[in-house]
């Protein structure tokens, strides 16, 4: 069985070491693999286990059930919209469901009925269509990516523990008894790294509930609240995405605060990251690192840590080969085994081979053997003048102004750059501007934001942002082209606010 080795860091625990803490509940070793045997039981029966919870101990016992009952689970994310559920759903023939958000499941309309409780959450199954899955599927994620529509990447339980052991091997030396999962577990990242990754190298994992850690859905996050909840959890380690450690920076300099000096190892990833951002972490006592990977890799591909560190997204893991085909990064990894409704990738049984997945990022490798990201292909941006562009490149420098909260950058074809910004609480269009400014002074001419656009919030609930906070551009270009449009046929025009 493929999750033999992390089954194994379990049983080698004591009985009464805790493992796993929530809100209001402790799992110690000996009840925690008793409670994993007895569910594992429950759904040998099913084919396919969807999750749609908040994060807490029930999650992480449904997703090593599932591993051990060797059926799929399906992580269903809170942010998803009732389609993008009925979608995922549909498309990987859930029959068997956890929730503690029954009455949007009946919503849907799907078939599913209550058959019971299962600590705290409720137990829905229905008869559903077999859909053909790879053989070796042992998770199927769905991200919305660059589209709303959201696309299942089948993942094999090799390739997702490879991943695991490979970053509790490169962070080895480093003190980290306690990891708390900030991120929403169904975001492969969090479930993988953030829970498999510190189980296997014996550690505890705390999950309080996503309310507790600042999550406030539409009305955004609260790190007020993360700094509270990690003040009371101590932890040694944690995984953010990079508007997180924003705001959370921006909070511990208006308050007057520093992070707590437990803190060892703060993983950061979804999206690049500013060199000043995480200057400014670190300068507040936030030990900030930056990290590279996809779903369809298995999550984790590279990493920087103390003591290999660079202005860049780390040295390669060891169960991964990554090279620079054309300028583009390919990694080779052994997670990935087809899309949901793709023709899968063929597998000797259970089997699962290393397979080249070509990512779309262009990259290059430094002296040091540290990969450099300068952005996606697809959205390299190429002006009137001739001038080749990574957008990522000029976003990343908007944002290391406090005043600029999200920013996405236009101007394909065109003589000059533009702009849709989203403004920190409190900053108003002058604010901007002046961030704006000071961004352009740290910017060639060429790359200079000449115009922009001043706009609400990207979230997962307007569609106009990935569950890890990642803008979706061609939503958002669709949603402002009228406003972009005009920026460039009125030369002499002011911004727009919105």
């Amino acid at each position: 069985m493929s999750g033999d080795l992390l089954f194994a860091a379990l049983a080698a625990r004591a009985p009464d070491e805790v493992v796993l803490q929530g809100t209001t509940q402790t799992w110690r070793t000996a009840e925690l693999l008793s409670a994993i045997e007895l569910l594992a039981s429950r759904l040998a029966s099913s084919r396919v286990l969807a999750v749609l919870a908040d994060n807490g101990p029930a999650w992480v016992i449904a997703d090593l059930a599932a591993l051990r009952a060797g059926i799929v689970h399906l992580p269903l994310p809170d942010f998803f919209s009732q389609a993008q559920l009925a979608h995922a759903l549909e498309q990987s023939g859930a029959d068997t469901l956890l929730t503690d958000q029954p009455a949007r499941i009946a919503k849907l309309d799907l078939g599913f009925a209550i058959g019971g409780k299962w600590h705290g959450l409720v137990w829905m199954q229905r008869s559903a269509v077999s859909v053909s899955l790879p053989t070796a599927t042992a998770k199927v994620s769905f991200t919305s990516g660059s589209t709303g529509t959201p696309k299942g990447a089948c993942l094999s339980a090799a390739g997702l523990l490879d991943t695991a052991r490979a970053v509790a091997s490169r962070l080895a030396d480093l003190p980290i008894r306690r990891h708390l999962a900030v991120l929403p577990l169904p975001l492969l990242l969090e479930n993988s790294a953030g829970v498999y990754a510190p189980l296997l190298r014996g550690a505890e994992v705390c999950l309080p509930d996503l309310q507790r850690l600042g999550w406030r859905g539409m009305a955004g996050f609260d790190p007020a609240a993360l700094q509270r909840e990690v003040d009371a959890a101590r932890p040694d380690s944690l995984i953010l995405v990079p508007e997180l450690l924003k705001a959370w920076s921006l909070f511990l300099t208006a308050a007057g605060q520093r992070a707590p000096a437990a803190l060892r190892y703060l993983a950061v990833g979804g999206a690049r990251v500013s060199p000043a951002l995480l200057s400014e972490a670190r300068a507040l006592g936030l030990p900030a690192y930056q990290g590279y990977g996809l779903t369809e890799c298995g999550s984790v591909v590279s990493i920087n840590r103390p003591g290999d560190d660079g202005n860049d997204v780390g040295r390669p893991l060891d169960h991964v080969g990554v090279r620079i085909v054309d300028g583009e990064v390919r990694v080779a990894a052994r997670a990935f085994l087809g899309y949901v409704g793709e023709p899968p990738i063929e597998t000797a049984g259970t089997l699962v081979p290393a397979r080249e997945f070509a990512t779309g990022d262009l990259g290059c490798f430094d002296a040091d053997g540290h990969l450099h990201l300068s952005g996606r292909c697809r959205n390299l941006l190429i002006t009137s003048y001739g001038r080749n562009i990574a957008p990522e490149w000029v976003e990343s420098v908007l944002l290391a102004q406090p005043a600029i909260a999200q920013a996405v950058v236009a101007g394909d074809g065109k003589p000059w750059l533009s702009a849709v910004l989203v403004g920190s609480p409190g900053v108003d269009a002058a604010g901007l501007a002046a961030a704006v400014q000071r961004a352009n002074a740290a910017l060639p001419d060429y790359a200079r934001v000449a115009r922009w656009i001043a706009a609400a919030p990207f979230g997962a609930a307007n569609a106009l942002a990935t569950g890890n906070g990642r803008p979706i551009r061609s939503a958002i270009f669709t949603q402002y082209a009228a406003e972009l449009a005009a920026l460039y046929l009125d030369q002499e025009a002011t911004n727009v606010v919105l």
